[in-house]
């Protein structure tokens, strides 16, 4: 209710909100600060004193481990308060903490309990000392990271100038075994001294020395490498105790066998390798090691590994085990391209002794094919099949079997060896594989034949071979001495495959001759059973063509009655059946197997036409009666040589049918013969070969100088061959030429074809202007 006093008549009353709070606020002392959201007092005591009671928590966990104590508190609560610090942003002081503890540990209690600990003043008692500490080491690093394994991964993590937590406890071991605090009275560290250990303990294990322990120097190259000391420290160092190493070994064998070396060598190399790969030694060491020790005992030693003598007599000894340890040495070493001229010298020299051993001549091919199958043996187990150690022995082969200054028959330029291979053919095939020694046997039957043709193959000079192989060919198939059908036809194909078609056409003519022979044997037969006539005895014939075959001489012999009658027999029937051909019969190629009854058993003797003969004569005699040489010589029609040495074959031999008077092993024209009535033999048939007339030294040098003739031709036909087709040409190219043409058939020089050139220049087949020469039409 509003009321109006006289003063205020006429205004208009003040309206007073009554509803508004009074401004008015009565005294009542000081005034009071009122903070919003304020925790109490106590809350925030509490969190810094659980702070400072971890990590003083953590302070003493530590302790605990690194004296490896037991733990106070669980590892997980632990982990928990160190995870806590980090999460309050206090990360770097609890690595500070952490880094300063384990130092301080490694400085005043390990260092001091390394020293202790070394029982001796040895740098491997240190060593051992040491690797000890270090597995204590790692074992309380081990719960370190564990309790600070959060911290790892927060706070260490983004401070990238800090390492890992396992990167620090490393640094501070190595830096605590280098620190100059810890140098002994030789001014030593602990580390240094354990480096030392270490090529120690290698050192040991290089002599087989019983101090080595293999443990220790396994684990420690492990320590050394996790350390980050190997490449710097360890490497370099055990290297220079190599070198020096390597030089003593070497220059304490320098004195031994050229075998004793390589095998030391070999054991050497070996034992470093194995070293490397067992005790943890690195790829990159392991390859700087093996080729310091390459580069000091073999390429240093060279000239011992390689020298001529010391090889020669290695491979003469067949050690084939020292060659393949000495290629593999000079391979490692990139080397072995040396070992050529040594392994080509000795190829050389060894062949040449053979070749130019006359006392030995007739067992040279023999000789030649062992030596050469040893040296297959050598490129294939010794070289490990290095082909160019066996194109190096096929060009040395050849080298000293084409030799004409030692190989040359007669001084005429033709090959002596092809000679001798070609007679040692013979042997072959007349006695099979018994003619061969043990070296040269093996179970491919073959392996004689491809000896053979390998050997023909490195001579130049073919024509000598071909002179004495067809010489020899036709009296094995004549007279029935071939070991086997089967293996002359196998040969020659061979020579055929080597020497060429031209060569084998007359020796191919003989194999066809034989065959045609057998049927007209055949023929023979089927007529002569046709006839009803009796025959006397069994006649094989084998007609051959005059043109293919040599000539033999017609030797006198007084044949049997019944056997003159069964060849007058056949040579009518044959001359019935091929009008204008004449038979000979050369009765020296002749064989026959003759029935004898002796008083001990009766048996079969193969014989030749001569044996037969005389043994026929016997006939006539009772078993006290003799004939003498006169008589035997008269009624047979043999004399002389040929008439003695049948004798002596059946007298004087192994199979001794009859009886010499006086004995001995020369038969005499003064002597008596008797039947041997004592004769026996366990086989029923007995092969009695004939005592052979050798070779003459005139026959064998008129046969090579007839040969050289036959090449003077050959090379006189081969210049007309190149100038017909040429026309004209130069000197030198028309020699080159030549010297191909006739390569195969033996080596002819430029001298005797200038010779030739002349020859033929006198015959009007060419002239000469200058250096060219044109052929005349």
């Amino acid at each position: 209710m509003t009321t109006m006093s006289n003063k205020t008549k006429g205004k208009l009353p003040e309206v007073i909100d009554l509803t508004q709070q009074s401004a008015f606020r009565p005294y009542s002392g000081a005034k009071k600060i009122v903070i919003k959201n304020l925790r109490p007092p106590t809350q925030t005591d509490k969190t810094e004193q659980y702070y400072d009671r971890t990590r003083q928590q953590l302070k003493d966990a530590l302790q605990c481990i690194l004296r490896h104590q037991p733990l106070q508190l669980p590892m997980e609560k632990l982990y928990r308060g160190a995870e806590d610090i980090c999460r309050h942003e206090q990360g770097q002081e609890l690595y500070r903490m952490l880094q300063e503890l384990c130092e301080a540990h490694l400085k005043q209690a390990t260092l001091r309990s390394i020293i202790d600990r070394s029982p001796g003043p040895s740098n491997i008692d240190m060593l051992r000392s040491v690797f000890l500490h270090w597995q204590d080491w790692n074992k309380a690093v081990i719960d370190i990271r564990s309790i600070f394994s959060y911290l790892d991964r927060t706070y260490l993590l983004r401070e990238r100038t800090l390492g890992s937590i396992n990167d620090l406890t490393i640094t501070q071991f190595r830096k605590m075994l280098s620190s100059s605090a810890s140098k002994d009275a030789t001014n030593q560290t602990p580390f240094t001294r354990c480096l030392r250990g270490v090529c120690e303990l290698i050192a040991y294990d290089r002599v087989n020395d019983d101090r080595f322990d293999a443990r220790l120097l396994k684990e420690s190259v492990r320590m050394f490498n996790v350390l980050n000391v190997y490449q710097k420290s360890f490497e370099p160092a055990f290297l220079h105790d190599s070198v020096n190493f390597f030089h003593e070994f070497a220059d304490e064998r320098s004195t031994a066998t050229l075998k004793e070396y390589i095998l030391a060598c070999e054991k050497l190399l070996k034992d470093e390798d194995y070293r490397c790969n067992a005790y943890n030694l690195d790829s990159t060491t392991k390859k700087q090691l093996l080729d310091a020790a390459h580069g000091i005992v073999v390429k240093d030693y060279s000239a011992k590994l390689l020298d001529v003598e010391s090889l020669s007599k290695l491979l003469a000894d067949h050690e084939i085990e020292s060659m393949r340890a000495l290629y593999d040495l000079l391979r490692l070493s990139g080397i072995q391209a040396k070992l050529k001229d040594p392994w080509k010298t000795y190829i050389q020299e060894a062949g040449a002794a053979i070749v130019g051993n006359v006392e030995r001549g007739d067992d040279m091919v023999m000789r030649l094919l062992e030596l050469r199958r040893a040296l297959d043996l050598v490129v294939r187990d010794g070289f490990r099949g290095d082909e160019v150690f066996g194109y190096e022995l096929r060009h040395a082969f050849g080298a000293f079997m084409n030799d004409r200054k030692t190989t040359s028959g007669w001084s005429t330029g033709t090959s002596k060896i092809g000679e001798m291979i070609a007679k040692h053919i013979d042997m072959l095939l007349r006695g099979g594989l018994k003619a061969l020694p043990k070296s040269l046997l093996s179970d491919n039957k073959d392996r004689a034949a491809a000896e053979k043709k390998r050997a023909i193959k490195f001579i130049e000079g073919k024509d000598a071979f071909e002179a004495f192989y067809k010489k020899d060919l036709p009296r094995r198939l004549l007279m029935g001495r071939s070991a086997s059908e089967d293996a002359e036809r196998n040969m020659l194909r061979k020579l055929r495959d080597e020497c060429g078609a031209n060569f084998t056409r007359n020796l191919e003519q003989m194999f066809k001759d034989q065959e045609l022979a057998k049927e007209e044997m055949q023929h023979y037969k089927q007529w002569s059973e046709g006839t009803n006539a009796e025959q006397q005895v069994d006649l094989q014939v084998m007609v051959i063509s005059a043109a293919s075959w040599p000539t033999y001489p017609d030797t006198k012999l007084n044949l049997p009655e019944g056997a003159a009658a069964e060849i007058e027999r056949f040579e009518r029937w044959y001359n019935h059946k091929h009008d204008g051909r004449k038979l000979s019969w050369p009765h020296s190629l002749a064989n026959c197997t003759v029935k004898a009854i002796f008083p001990r058993g009766t048996k079969e003797l193969m014989v030749s036409a001569f044996q037969a003969v005389v043994l026929v004569l016997f006939n006539e005699v009772d078993l006290e009666g003799f004939l003498s040489f006169g008589q035997i010589s008269t009624a047979t029609g043999l004399a002389g040589p040929e008439l003695q040495r049948t004798l002596q074959s059946l007298a004087c031999g192994k199979v001794r049918v009859l009886s010499k008077h006086p004995k001995g092993r020369d038969v005499s024209e003064t002597d008596t013969f008797t039947i041997n009535k004592a004769f026996t033999d366990p086989k029923l048939r007995i092969k009695i070969n004939q005592i052979q007339l050798k070779e003459t030294k005139e026959e064998n040098k008129a046969t090579h100088e007839r040969i050289a003739e036959d090449r003077k031709f050959e090379t006189q036909a081969a210049i007309v061959r190149v100038m017909k087709a040429r026309k004209t040409i130069g000197h030198s190219e028309l020699v080159a030429e030549v010297i191909n043409f006739t390569r195969k058939r033996g080596p002819v020089d430029a001298a005797s074809i200038k010779k030739l050139i002349e020859t033929l220049i006198d015959k009007d087949y060419m002239e000469r202007d200058g250096n060219m020469y044109t052929y005349i039409s």
